[in-house]
């Protein structure tokens, strides 16, 4: 299943905090890539990363970001987006 997580800065992530954290974060994050369950990955200036993951579930997609140091911490949260196919195309080639 394909989930967009969608991260949002929490107001206790200060620039004292992400440099304390982000030694971490980057090794944390790309290990998630490394091993397939973050299929892409984005940046919003302000807000964070956005993913692709690949899990096989919403709570699957949680319980991986919440080992990410910056949600550890309680500075970071994420909207879990399921997203798939989009089915109804297939009515415009129905009648071809």
């Amino acid at each position: 299943m394909k989930v967009f997580a969608i991260a949002s800065a929490k107001s206790t992530l200060t620039p004292d905090e992400l440099k304390k954290h982000m030694p971490h974060e980057v090794p944390a994050t790309l290990k998630h890539y490394l091993d397939g369950t973050v299929e892409q990955m984005w940046f919003r200036e302000g807000s964070g990363p956005i993913f692709l993951m690949n899990v096989e579930s919403v709570e699957r997609a949680k319980a991986s970001l919440d080992t990410l140091p910056l949600v550890a911490a309680g500075h970071m949260s994420y909207e879990l987006m399921e997203v798939g196919l989009l089915r109804p195309l297939g009515l415009l080639i129905r009648n071809s």
